[in-house]
């Protein structure tokens, strides 16, 4: 999939945190957590996670994880490309 240059912004019932040294997202559905759904994110998942903000594009975004990771512009494209796409399938995200 090709990264189009857009805007996303998280879903409000999805909780971020970090336990020991893994970055785990959590959706909230009925003010109870969905253990069946708990996703383990690498460090540069938590950081496009927390890059995501509904004001910065997926260019920008990916000019970030190539400054603070050291990874081609290629790598890092298909990286947020992938996470983008994994995010909008279990609805961690929509178009802002």
């Amino acid at each position: 999939m090709k990264l189009q240059n857009r805007c996303f912004q998280k879903d409000p019932n999805i909780v971020f945190r970090k336990i020991a040294n893994e970055f785990i997202l959590v959706p909230i559905r009925h003010n109870v957590g969905d253990l069946e759904s708990i996703y383990t994110l690498n460090e540069v998942g938590a950081r496009i996670w927390e890059l995501i903000d509904g004001k910065r594009n997926t260019e920008q975004i990916k000019n970030i994880i190539i400054d603070e990771f050291q990874v081609s512009s290629k790598e890092a494209e298909q990286d947020l490309s992938e996470f983008i796409e994994k995010l909008e399938k279990i609805e961690g995200i929509k178009p802002a």
